[in-house]
């Protein structure tokens, strides 16, 4: 099978997402570094954060964007306000809106605290790996500590689609993409 790994061109992320078919561009191999607590309300982790939202948002199917898939080798993802929008699940069968009135979430220096025992095969996708997608195994519970946009630390418990993402983001932060331990991948292309 030939692995397609670009992104779709009509819709761009604010920097350059494609990837060579040799496992994608060095940042997105690499282990992402802690941002100093100090550094977080900076006017250049800001423009980082305001850089992953405007990638994020152009990206329709996208839920979360890590700051390696846009070239930052810095440990911040950010997760779409959409998923928190009541009729997200019925319009993922549809066509996903990024028109919503609820704030992004960042996550800057995240750990996780926290994974449930309980795990199941799951079906996921990558912005950084157009349009490959395949069953990860991920616990159905995760609880992470970070930092938000204004240097507040705090922890939140997730399930479901919220804990995958968590897992998800914190692998790109360590140089994983999820077609590492992926089983049945395979490219779906977007239909027209």
């Amino acid at each position: 099978m030939k692995i397609i790994l670009q992104a779709n061109q009509k819709q761009k992320p604010a920097r350059n997402a494609s990837h060579s078919e040799t496992g994608g561009e060095k940042v997105l191999r690499e282990i992402a570094v802690d941002v100093p607590v100090s550094d977080i309300k900076t006017k250049k982790i800001k423009n980082v954060l305001k850089e992953m939202s405007q990638a994020l948002a152009s990206q329709d199917d996208g839920v979360a964007i890590a700051a390696p898939q846009i070239g930052y080798k810095l440990r911040i993802f950010s997760v779409s306000g959409k998923i928190f929008s009541p009729d997200f699940a019925k319009n993922r069968e549809e066509k996903i809106s990024s028109e919503n009135n609820i704030k992004d979430l960042y996550f800057i220096n995240p750990k996780i605290s926290k994974l449930s025992r309980e795990k199941d095969w799951v079906p996921e996708g990558c912005l950084s790996v157009r349009w490959l997608y395949g069953l990860t195994f991920r616990s159905k519970k995760a609880t992470i500590t970070a930092y938000d946009e204004n240097g507040k630390k705090f922890t939140r418990g997730a399930s479901g689609l919220l804990a995958q993402i968590f897992q998800h983001e914190t692998d790109h932060l360590n140089g994983i993409l999820f077609i590492d331990h992926a089983k049945n991948i395979k490219e779906e292309l977007p239909q027209k």
